[in-house]
């Protein structure tokens, strides 16, 4: 729980915390290791050790990052190929209301009221994981429209089928973007890679404890490097929000073509 309240904080203060938490954990390492009344204690445990004796701690903590970071990347690409689907639906949907011989105006003004709805209203709200009342009225108001009857009159029944396709297709397509802006962050494997990190710092801390400079460098460049790398993918766990959040450009792109004047 508290380890998805962290995710859900701002940029600085996500890397702000991993520095700190390593930052702390190697000042303590290091202390320890030349305190007169610890650095024994600290040789004994030390004494003996090299560096092969933890590549199954590096190895763990390799595979789980690479997961981790799998996972936050494929959370990503979802949400783009939602975007992506959910205006090629919504093109269709328009296309289909021109290649029809009846008249289909109140199709298209069905959709870009949707749009408008989902630009305007929802997208702002999905930072927080929210979603627009007006934009699921204005779906169902787009369904509603595709649905009458005498379509199929005017138009025909296979005319008639593919715009209830497009539009249920548009449906699922906004279901699948509000899905992946309302999954929270798991807290246990990010717990999990927390504490591997930490062990595998606390392993690196004891293989140098009789040489002051190459055990600061180690846990220095070491904690670096994790700070950065989890504070990366952790920007990827919310697609909607962030400095590298998803753009609704598709969709305004979309409601302009819709918005457009007939040809």
């Amino acid at each position: 729980m508290l380890l998805g309240l962290w995710l859900d904080q701002p940029l600085w203060a996500i890397f702000a915390a991993l520095a700190l938490l390593f930052g702390l954990l190697s000042a303590v390492l290091y202390g320890l290791s030349h305190l007169r009344r610890t650095r024994p204690m600290m040789r004994r445990l030390g004494a003996g050790m090299v560096p092969t004796y933890f590549t199954a701690l590096a190895t763990l903590l390799a595979l789980l990052t690479g997961f981790v970071a799998n996972d936050a990347w494929e959370r990503q690409r979802s949400a783009s190929r939602a975007l992506q689907a959910e205006r090629a639906d919504a093109l269709a949907l328009y296309d289909l209301s021109l290649a029809s011989a009846s008249d289909m105006r109140n199709i298209r003004a069905a959709l870009v009221a949707y749009l408008d709805a989902v630009i305007e209203r929802e997208w702002p709200r999905m930072s927080e994981g929210g979603y627009a009342p007006e934009a699921g009225a204005g779906l169902r108001r787009v369904l509603e429209t595709v649905s009458d009857p005498k379509i199929t009159a005017e138009a025909g029944a296979p005319t008639h089928a593919a715009l209830l396709n497009a539009a249920m297709a548009l449906r699922g397509d906004r279901g699948d973007r509000l899905a992946l802006s309302q999954t929270a962050s798991d807290g246990t494997k990010w717990l999990t890679l927390l504490i591997l990190a930490a062990l595998t710092l606390v392993a690196l801390g004891l293989v140098h404890t009789e040489h002051p400079a190459a055990q600061a460098t180690v846990l220095t460049t070491f904690s670096l490097a994790m700070v950065t790398t989890l504070g990366l993918i952790a920007l990827h766990e919310r697609p909607f929000d962030g400095p590298l959040a998803m753009s609704a450009e598709p969709l305004v792109i979309a409601r302009a073509a819709v918005a457009g004047p007939a040809p």
